[in-house]
């Protein structure tokens, strides 16, 4: 048996026995890093800093990443720099927290730190960048669902990879988190997994064949059968404005004409590959070649696939949005009784998201980058774990409107409608017969005869009109959203939320099942959609006429029939006729008259200038003189019983502000001298003399339609007028070219197609009540001819 040896405390060199280990203590786990400590000291570049996301991403990194450094990209506008833009997003309420938090000239001072703009159109020409950028956030897109398909895939696809290409090109090497759509799984069922699209499409080919789209379709559009269709239309609509507004008019229709097909195309060709519209056709194409781009030059990517993105559920305050999102119009129209029933399968799933969460969980990807050549997916939605099914969000939206309707002006508040759900083909009958039921409308009260009847009913046409139309488009759009039955898995997204600290998922929090759908849709997301409708019909009036006094000559033009007096040339042709004719001749002479004003009509429709040319060969061998005394006599007389009292005010009113009246009109100058002492320069249709006695042709060409708007832009030249501020008067859509050439045009009982327009542009609409009855005239003996 040994025995232990004694240590040899005379010797210092001898070996002594090692003594008995301490216990070490437990090491402690190093503790994550928070999220702000990931991002702390990053160089973050953010694209679409104008829009919705971008905006928000770049709001958050300011308030509460403090040690980032961010370089933003901003497409100049208007002559405004990008610079420019971005800090004029800075006093939006958006921004509130940042100013609670740092002050006025703190926020100031950390914006100058911190941000730096970039002048720049990534989907044109992308500026030279930073060649030190630590993390890339791609917020922008073109987010219309229907756009063009050049469009679409110019901004989702290339205007993507020029970024992406400029980027590594600089000399960086970012985590690039790219945000895409989770509907890019295009038209499927069932479970979609976070993970690379399973499709064989070549975008490349694609992306050619859409930019050549543009080319094939513009070129179809100017064949001549096709220009000779747009003027066919344009001339039956603008005939009586003249030929400019009918050209321009045309042209027009060409340009939407083009716009439609490329949006057809656009729609067509992503049903034919398996999505529902070119928006997710083409953020599939633009992930496909991002996966190359990241793969070929050994970056990082991150794929963020959000949902339905709505209104904020807490930052930066509860309801907080930018524009109108995917269900907002649809729930606004609900709630203003503009939908009776909409398509869709009231179990499927309607995959709402607050916009708060989707940017938080960008921030947390952001700061967990996966190795390059290993792209990871992210769902942001809310479907697979806190399901809304749709007719749930119909009650609970309901619920909203039957507690806080919408106003209904002047007729108390909305009621809002009581859907059925009774699926996608009754729907589609339903708006079938609409359709053709206004169609017929409108063609009968477009012909109805001026009156303030007339216009209720092309008001109400036109309502039902743009109901229907906004019921087809949004049906057409959204109907395979409310249609699908698919349910996005969100496990990884799950898996990083899991991984955050407490406090960083109280800071930061996007788990879905956190949303109470009662809570958010009755108490955040309605009130905050409706809230700028209800601004709007409360203080929202029907446009009104301001007349003030100006340094500079202002101008007022009036037209005469249908604007100071109900009656038109022909009536006061008639008048005149009756007062020199024999009683036993006036029905001869009245059925002669009558007889003709169905060709009458038919020139003024063409032409108002062939209508005048033609209708004034009737005073052909009439005394001049005789007719001059017809007018001081009778005709006169006649005026002042049928002139506006309205109108007579408001022409003195431009007098007392020192304007100067003009009265244009397509009378016979005879006919207007009663007038003339109201206006300080009268221009009427110059009839030819000779010896005594009218020619029955015009001295010069009448001024209508676009000759007045002419006439108009001299005569302020001359005058040195201010036209911008200048006023003009009318009630015929022949006036049209006068009204759009002043800054102040007033619509006076108009016509239907001139109260469309009025309507559209928002110009005052104004009712002078006039004297229709017959006028008590005595006539003198008749005139000698």
């Amino acid at each position: 048996m040994g025995s232990k040896r004694k240590a040899d405390t005379k010797n210092p060199a001898a070996p002594r026995p090692r003594p008995a280990a301490k216990p070490r203590p437990a090491a402690k786990p190093k503790p994550n890093p928070s999220l702000v400590e990931r991002l702390a000291g990053k160089r973050v570049f953010i694209t679409g800093v104008t829009g919705f996301l971008g905006q928000a991403v770049f709001e958050r990194l300011l308030l509460d990443v403090p040690d980032t450094r961010m370089v933003l990209l901003a497409r100049p506008q208007l002559g405004s720099s990008g610079r420019e833009r971005v800090k004029s997003l800075l006093s939006r309420p958006v921004f509130n927290a940042c100013r609670e938090r740092f002050g006025d000239d703190g926020f100031k001072e950390a914006f100058e730190r911190r941000v730096e703009v970039l002048d720049g159109d990534f989907t044109q020409d992308v500026p030279e960048l930073p060649s030190d950028l630590d993390v890339v956030f791609h917020c922008a897109a073109a987010v219309s669902f229907d756009p063009p398909i050049d469009e679409g895939f110019g901004t989702n696809l290339l205007g993507a990879m020029r970024l992406y290409e400029a980027v590594r090109d600089a000399g960086s090497r970012p985590h690039l988190v790219h945000i895409s759509t989770a509907y890019v799984a295009g038209n499927k069922k069932g479970v979609i997994p976070e993970a690379t699209l399973s499709h064989r499409v070549d975008w490349r080919l694609e992306a050619e064949l859409a930019l050549q789209a543009r080319r094939d379709v513009e070129a179809a559009s100017r064949r001549p059968e096709q220009l000779d269709h747009f003027m066919a239309e344009a001339r039956a609509e603008h005939s009586r404005a003249g030929p400019q507004t009918v050209q321009e008019d045309a042209e027009q229709r060409r340009r939407d004409w083009v716009t439609k097909r490329l949006v057809n195309y656009g729609r067509a060709r992503a049903q034919t590959l398996g999505w529902p519209d070119a928006y997710t056709l083409t953020k599939a194409m633009g992930e496909r070649a991002v996966e190359e781009l990241a793969a070929d030059s050994d970056l990082p990517l991150s794929i963020v696939r959000p949902s339905i993105i709505e209104s904020a559920l807490e930052h930066p305050y509860p309801g907080w949005i930018e524009g109108f999102k995917m269900a907002d119009l649809i729930v606004l129209a609900y709630g203003r009784g503009a939908i009776p029933e909409f398509p869709g399968i009231p179990e499927g799933i309607v995959d709402l998201i607050p916009g708060d969460y989707v940017v938080n969980a960008m921030l947390a990807i952001a700061g967990t980058a996966p190795e390059p050549g290993e792209p990871r997916y992210y769902h942001v939605s809310s479907g697979a774990r806190n399901p809304l099914q749709y007719h749930e969000l119909y009650e609970l939206v309901r619920d909203y409107f039957l507690e806080h309707p919408l106003p209904e002006r002047g007729r108390g508040e909305v009621q809002p409608p009581e859907w059925k759900f009774p699926g996608v083909l009754k729907v589609e009958r339903l708006l079938r017969t609409g359709e053709k039921l206004v169609d017929y409308a409108d063609k009968v009260v477009s012909h109805l005869p001026k009156s303030k009847r007339m216009r209720d009913l092309v008001a109400r046409v036109d309502r039902d009109k743009a109901r229907l139309e906004f019921i087809r488009r949004y049906a057409d759009l959204y109907g395979a959203y409310t249609e699908a039955e698919v349910v996005y898995t969100d496990d990884r997204t799950l898996e990083l939320w899991n991984s955050l600290s407490e406090e960083d998922r109280e800071r930061f929090p996007f788990d879905s099942t956190a949303v109470d759908w009662r809570h958010y849709l009755i108490d955040v997301y309605c009130p905050a959609v409706t809230a700028g409708l209800r601004a709007l019909s409360s203080a929202r009036a029907k446009p009104k006429v301001h007349i003030r006094e100006r340094e500079q000559l202002v101008l007022a033009l009036f037209d005469m029939e249908g604007t100071i007096l109900p009656s038109n040339v022909v009536e006061s042709y008639v008048w005149s006729r009756m007062a020199d004719t024999p009683a036993e001749d006036w029905p001869r002479e009245l059925l002669d008259v009558f007889s003709r004003i169905p060709s009458y009509l038919m020139a003024d429709r063409r032409d108002r200038g062939e209508f005048l040319r033609t209708f004034f060969r009737r005073f052909e061998d009439a005394s001049v003189e005789g007719i001059d005394r017809l007018v001081d006599e009778v005709v006169s007389e006649f005026m002042f019983q049928k002139c506006s009292a309205a109108a007579l005010r408001r022409i003195r009113e431009h007098r007392a502000a020192g304007h100067r009246t003009i009265l244009v009109t397509a009378a016979a100058e005879p006919f207007v001298r009663p007038l003339a002492p109201l206006f300080d320069l009268v221009i009427a249709a110059k009839l030819a003399e000779r010896e005594g006695r009218y020619t029955g042709y015009m001295a010069e060409p009448p001024l209508v339609g676009e000759a007045r708007a002419a006439w108009l832009r001299r005569y302020a030249e001359q005058e040195s007028a201010d036209l911008r501020h200048s006023y003009a008067y009318a009630d015929s859509h022949s006036d049209l070219p006068l009204l759009r050439a002043v800054g102040n045009p007033v619509v006076v009982s108009p016509d239907a197609a001139l109260y469309r327009i009025a309507r559209r542009r928002r110009w005052p609409i104004e009712e002078w009540g006039m004297s229709g009855g017959m006028p008590r005239v005595r006539f003198p003996k008749p005139a000698s001819r």
